[in-house]
Formats: C-alpha cells, sequence, structure tokens
C-alpha cells in the first residue's frame, strides 16, 4: 500500500467539484486517511513548490502560486495499492486539452497549454497530485501531521484487496 497528496485547488473548490472528485477517488478504491482545507500562504507555497521555480522558471513560479494562492484547496491523503501511479492516471496529463474523456482533466478542465501562456496564467487544472512515491512521502509531511493520519479498514479492503 502506498499514500500519495492529492490537492483539489481553488478552481476545483469554486467550481463545487469537491464531493464529485472525492467520490472518483473512492470509487477507484483509494481511501482518505487524512483530509483538510487551508489557503496556502508564500511561504507554504514556497515550500510545497519548493523546486518550480528552478524546474521552469521565476514566471512558471508566480503563476502558479499566485494561482494556489486565490482560494482555499482540499488537501487529501489517499491511500492503496499503487496509488502514486493510479491517481496520476486518473487525474490525467497536465494540460487539460490534451488529458483523455475520463480523467478527472479531460472531463472536468479544458485549458490548454497555448492559452495559459497567452494570458500568463497558470494552467487551471483543477488538481494536483504527488508525482512519485519520494515526492508522495515529502508532500505527505509537509501537508499531515502523524496525528493528522488515520489507520482503519474499508470494507473494499477486507473483500477485494
Amino acid at each position: 500500500m502506498e499514500r500519495t497528496l492529492v490537492l483539489l485547488k481553488p478552481d476545483a473548490v469554486a467550481r463545487g467539484l469537491t464531493g464529485r472528485l472525492v467520490q472518483r477517488f473512492e470509487d477507484a478504491g483509494l481511501k482518505i486517511v487524512g483530509v483538510k482545507m487551508r489557503h496556502m500562504d508564500a511561504d507554504f507555497t514556497r515550500r510545497h513548490y519548493f523546486d518550480l521555480e528552478e524546474r521552469f522558471g521565476k514566471d512558471v513560479y508566480d503563476a502558479t502560486a499566485t494561482y494556489m494562492q486565490q482560494g482555499p484547496v482540499v488537501a487529501l491523503l489517499l491511500e492503496g495499492v499503487e496509488a502514486v501511479a493510479n491517481v496520476r492516471r486518473m487525474i490525467g496529463p497536465t494540460f487539460p486539452a490534451q488529458a483523455a474523456p475520463g480523467t478527472i482533466r479531460g472531463d472536468f478542465a479544458h485549458m490548454s497549454k497555448a492559452y495559459a501562456e497567452t494570458t500568463g496564467k497558470a494552467i487551471a487544472n483543477l488538481v494536483h497530485a504527488s508525482g512519485s512515491v519520494d515526492e508522495a512521502k515529502y508532500e505527505s509531511e509537509l501537508w499531515f501531521g502523524d496525528d493528522e493520519q488515520f489507520s482503519y479498514q474499508t470494507l473494499a479492503e477486507r473483500y477485494v484487496f
């Protein structure tokens, strides 16, 4: 079993998609072992996206930080078999215009990379998900203390896994 972090970004929260997106993860057999809502201030945004500026440049970091700080996010700590890869597959590619129908981004987000670049805006793509097991460990520890992570058995675990 793995754990991974998913953030329902400000556009998902503002559009009232939180419940529908959580249901998709639970329907896929992923277990919520932590959940919280919060605003990301500048310091926390920098800690979460600690390497974004180095990898993609200041403009990308600034646009992302502005986007993530525009409203509350819902953080989910999910657990399941190969959770990192399964969640990444469920959400689809970073750029919604490239995401297949049936993925979260393919069904609910449609901003293209070209539009984002032309307007200087971050890609409104609804969700963040850890990209690797190591990243999931870092992000999980950043977002959730030991007292905010729960262990319990779901019916799916009992009967399916």
